[in-house]
């Protein structure tokens, strides 16, 4: 069976509560995916994922935010097709494994346990302005290097981590 209607799917992670620039990145990673027709899979909520998914949305692309708890309308006003998990943390493991690729922005422990999975998958994890001893995620210093970094790796079958 050919996956030709597939779209690429990457997953954008970082802070709950974001730097500015950290908003500013990931808003303008979440433009970039979307020119680029990949969906943006998220954690649904604020910081980070609220402003990739705005910059997503609001460039005419898909945001699907996999919601940690039962409800919906949890979900950040830019997400397009919420996933309603009820799994508290446990939806970092449904976020890595849904996306083909991971781009870091700044973060916490969560973003972290979310970076570790997708190495741990051997997905590629772009980190942008996050966790950056982590040597086996690929470094961008820019949205533009981070989003073409990504979607190459996902086309070139480039993986990452330990597996």
């Amino acid at each position: 069976m050919t996956r030709a209607r597939q779209k690429l799917r990457v997953g954008v992670i970082g802070a709950g509560q974001a730097s500015a620039e950290g908003e500013q990145l990931a808003y303008r990673v979440g433009q970039l995916l979307a020119e680029a027709g990949a969906v943006l899979i998220c954690g649904g909520l604020g910081g980070v994922m609220a402003a990739a998914a705005r910059g997503c949305y609001e460039a005419g692309g898909e945001v699907v935010g996999i919601l940690p708890g039962p409800s919906a309308e949890a979900a950040n006003p830019y997400v397009t097709l919420p996933i309603v998990t009820n799994v508290g943390h446990g939806r970092n493991i449904i976020i890595a494994h849904t996306a083909q690729a991971l781009i870091a922005v700044e973060g916490e422990y969560g973003t972290l346990s979310e970076m570790a999975i997708g190495l741990k998958l051997a997905k590629p994890v772009v980190q942008l302005k996050s966790w950056t001893h982590l040597s086996s995620a690929i470094p961008a210093k820019t949205a533009e290097q981070a989003v073409a970094l990504a979607l190459r790796a996902i086309k070139e079958g480039v993986s990452g981590g330990d597996k």
